[in-house]
């Protein structure tokens, strides 16, 4: 399978040589974990209408059957996990992955909520880490979670081994680091598909 290579300069600290990704790591986990609880009450009241606005152009992106195996990266409480799930249905499974495990923790919570813990599975990972089958999954999403990435080319070739053919990938990051992020490949297959996130849209 072929390799893909990633430009991406979102994130200054790439460019830093005294930065530890490691720790970049540890700190991301640490932070999401102490506001996972106010996320959860600020959220939903407060953001959640803009971003399944977002959710539904990415699920529109992936192009979802039902039955279908789908795979998302930096899930945090549960979206776009939940609404993929209603739509792959008892027969198909969804895997959201996300480096905190308290926010991972109440998206486990919403799925039961929602009758949906069949068909989800949550594992704690970053995604540069994450331990994939090759050719497995029908769909990968990740909505804002590649600009926290500090080895985005790491994550993005699992990413891209872990895809059956054909098979898609719909991600959303802010506008400024859609400005600097470009995937190649020596494939014709269409596998990437990328939204811009803007503010004004969104919010």
């Amino acid at each position: 399978m072929s390799k893909i290579r990633i430009s991406y300069h979102c994130m200054d600290h790439i460019t830093n040589t005294s930065f530890d990704a490691d720790q970049f790591k540890i700190a991301q986990r640490q932070n999401w974990d102490s506001v996972a609880e106010g996320w959860k009450q600020w959220w939903e009241p407060k953001q959640q209408k803009g971003a399944q606005t977002l959710s539904n152009r990415l699920i529109e992106l992936a192009k979802f059957k039902s039955g279908q195996r789908v795979l998302e990266i930096a899930s945090g409480i549960g979206e776009p996990a939940l609404s993929v799930a209603k739509i792959v249905g008892s027969s198909g499974y969804v895997l959201a992955t996300d480096i905190s495990a308290l926010m991972l923790e109440i998206a486990k919570e919403r799925a039961a909520s929602l009758g949906l813990q069949d068909i989800i599975e949550f594992k704690e990972s970053d995604a540069e880490n994450l331990d994939l089958p090759n050719s497995y999954f029908d769909a990968v999403l990740c909505r804002w979670g590649l600009m926290f990435l500090p080895n985005i080319d790491v994550a993005i070739n699992k990413i891209y081994a872990s895809l059956a053919h054909p098979g898609r990938f719909a991600s959303a990051v802010t506008i400024a680091c859609a400005e600097s992020l470009s995937v190649m490949s020596n494939t014709t297959q269409p596998i990437f598909s990328v939204l811009v996130f803007r503010h004004d849209k969104y919010t």
